[in-house]
């Protein structure tokens, strides 16, 4: 399958303009274009289906251009895209059992994911580095010590989920993501052929951002001294916001200097770590990324020649 449209746009005539990004769901792809967001999903019995949302303004507006804000604002935004994208994908598996994931599962499923995701990945490294300050009396070293804990739970944690049989099949779709979007950025038509001649690897990666806000929180909370408990823990929920615009920042400068010496030793972890979270994708899987893609594209047509 590589048309989902008779009448579709050549990708080659509407590449650059704006870049496209997306993420990898259960048996599918979300791309968030320009106005629009499609989630393309293959059903059961092999069928494929979308659906495709308008972006709110609030994330579209010209607060996304200021620097740092933006940062929060697309923060956001990926976490309302993605969770809804992958109730959507869900549903869809479920379709056959009569089962579906409704509004209160969903809030449910936010709660839980980003309580966890806080607590294993920044109090838990905290609680850590309390236990070291026995055998030393700096702060600076008990924050490097923090840091790096935190980072090695984060590279085991992303290490341990890709042995689980349906995560591995959720990183090949992440695999697909990245490939057909680099092929749409390199003005090829949207075809399995021309998306197999790209790596599974990609600047903008959401793996690249998070190890990004792992350094970057290094940095940050190295010189904020180790004051009383509550306090400590505050910092670090308080801090997060303002961690993840550094790091989007630092992610989308360095994407867009990718030619740059300096800059291609940076990222170089970046795409070495998205060993971890890409697979080689089968065709279905790129089909489903070209879906996904061609539907974004094709609203986002649509809606600036009205």
């Amino acid at each position: 399958m590589n048309s989902t449209y008779e009448n579709k746009p050549d990708s080659s005539e509407f590449a650059a303009p704006y870049l496209y990004g997306g993420q990898a769901v259960i048996e599918g792809v979300m791309i968030r274009g320009r106005h629009f967001s499609c989630v393309a999903a293959r059903r059961p019995n092999g069928e494929l289906t979308h659906k495709v949302t308008p972006l709110s303004n609030i994330f579209t507006g010209r607060f996304r251009q200021i620097p740092l804000l933006r940062g929060i604002l697309i923060l956001a935004e990926t976490l309302a895209l993605g969770m809804k994208a992958l109730a959507y994908s869900t549903n869809v598996q479920l379709e056959d059992e009569g089962q579906e994931l409704g509004g209160w599962s969903l809030a449910i499923m936010i709660t839980i994911s980003l309580t966890l995701a806080v607590g294993l990945f920044f109090l838990v490294p905290l609680l850590v580095s309390i236990g070291f300050e026995h055998f030393v009396e700096s702060a600076i070293l008990s924050n490097i010590v923090e840091g790096l804990v935190r980072l090695v739970v984060f590279l085991l944690y992303i290490w341990g989920i890709g042995f689980i049989r349906d995560i591995r099949r959720v990183f090949a779709y992440h695999g697909a993501e990245h490939m057909t979007v680099k092929t749409y950025e390199s003005g090829q038509r949207l075809q399995v052929s021309n998306i197999r001649a790209h790596s599974t690897a990609h600047p903008r990666c959401g793996t690249a951002f998070l190890l990004t806000v792992m350094v970057v929180a290094i940095f940050t909370f190295i010189w904020l001294g180790r004051p009383a408990l509550p306090w400590l823990i505050a910092s670090r929920l308080f801090l997060i916001p303002l961690i993840a615009s550094i790091a989007y920042e630092t992610i989308r400068y360095t994407a867009s200097h990718q030619k740059h010496p300096l800059v291609r030793l940076i990222v170089m972890p970046n795409l070495m770590l998205q060993k971890l979270t890409t697979r080689e994708p089968e065709d279905a899987q790129i089909e489903v990324a070209i879906h996904a893609m061609e539907t974004a594209i094709a609203a986002d047509v649509g809606y600036e020649s009205r």
